[in-house]
């Protein structure tokens, strides 16, 4: 009966064991899934659009810069991990892309916040320029992505 109960004992502290045991975690990916342009735009199209819309376009094209240009090294589309690139998926480089990321959503907020106040005196003939530029630069990385 002593030798149950022992045995019992140890297979109970090894599924615990197992159970609380540490577990790796998975690798995120470099580029946001959410980081996408879902249309690009004709001018003509842009002209025909109020204000509003044309700085909530400006807006996304920013974002999407902000978390995709910084890592073109790397990757130009969502799904590419630490892991996928040999990057060994430890605790220091998960915090140091975390700390990056954190850094990023901060910058963007301050963007954010000083495009509402500011953006909406800019000239609407610029602002389209802009959008028109940033979509070819988002073009251009598909391209670019293309030659490795």
């Amino acid at each position: 009966m002593k030798t149950r109960i022992i045995l019992f004992s140890v297979v109970l502290f090894l599924v615990a064991g197992v159970s609380f045991a540490q577990k790796k975690s998975e690798a995120k990916s470099i580029i946001s899934e959410k980081v996408a342009i879902k249309k690009y735009h004709k001018k003509e199209e842009l002209e025909r659009m109020q204000k509003g819309e044309l700085l909530t376009l400006y807006s996304e094209r920013i974002e999407v810069l902000i978390k995709t240009l910084p890592y073109i090294a790397f990757a130009t589309k969502p799904g590419i991990t630490m892991e996928t690139l040999g990057i060994p998926n430890d605790n220091d480089n998960r915090k140091v892309l975390d700390n990056q990321f954190e850094a990023t959503d901060d910058y963007l907020k301050a963007t954010n916040e000083f495009h509402a106040r500011i953006l909406p005196y800019s000239d609407t003939s610029k602002l389209i320029s802009a959008i028109i530029f940033y979509e070819e630069i988002m073009k251009s990385l598909h391209e670019y992505s293309a030659y490795h």
